[in-house]
């Protein structure tokens, strides 16, 4: 696994041991970021679910202002600071440009929403039942009005959020298939 382009392109990436975590495969990630496209650069991130920061490193390396990647996994954690150290190192930025907070995403509270890109990728087992809570309690009150928010889920769901609407899916579908959603608040009949 590595970062797939932008400055730090062809940086390794560390992943913990065993299947707690699951990280996004650099296909699927070249391919969101193609879809992008330069909407990545000077953005504020969030990774929610970080597991090795794939995402936020990636958003990082293709001009992003700032990432920050919230995880609880003691061994993701591991992995995702030296991840970041790495990158940091490569695209020669200061540490002011990532945080990383070592915080269950379910327990997240924001004042007020700072984030113009988020990307979130929970447990697939947490996706079905969770997403509409995850997207009401934790992404909408992190967002700003224009942000996009990327899902990754299994191939076979199609999630409706109240509120929001699906720009675009990204990878084929199928149950062990790994595909993503962006999805930008609907704006319709809004003022």
């Amino acid at each position: 696994m590595r970062i797939t382009g932008g400055t730090a392109r062809g940086i390794p990436l560390k992943a913990p041991k065993g299947d707690a975590t699951r990280p996004a495969t650099d296909r699927l990630r070249e391919a969101i970021f193609s879809s992008l496209g330069p909407a990545v650069e000077g953005r504020c991130v969030a990774d929610l679910f970080a597991g090795t920061g794939s995402y936020g490193l990636e958003a990082l390396s293709r001009g992003a202002r700032s990432v920050t990647f919230y995880e609880n996994d003691r061994a993701a954690l591991a992995c995702l600071r030296q991840n970041v150290q790495s990158a940091q190192r490569s695209l020669q930025a200061t540490t002011s440009v990532t945080q990383i907070c070592a915080q269950d995403v379910l327990t997240l509270k924001s004042a007020e929403p700072a984030f113009d890109l988020i990307f979130l990728d929970p447990p697939y087992a947490m996706i079905a039942d969770n997403l509409t809570g995850l997207f009401q309690s934790v992404v909408g009150p992190l967002t700003l009005n224009e942000a996009k928010v990327i899902v990754e889920l299994p191939g076979n769901l199609s999630p409706e959020i109240p509120g929001w609407q699906i720009l675009r899916r990204i990878g084929k579908s199928g149950r062990d298939k790994p595909t993503a959603l962006i999805f930008q608040k609907d704006t319709e009949g809004q003022p």
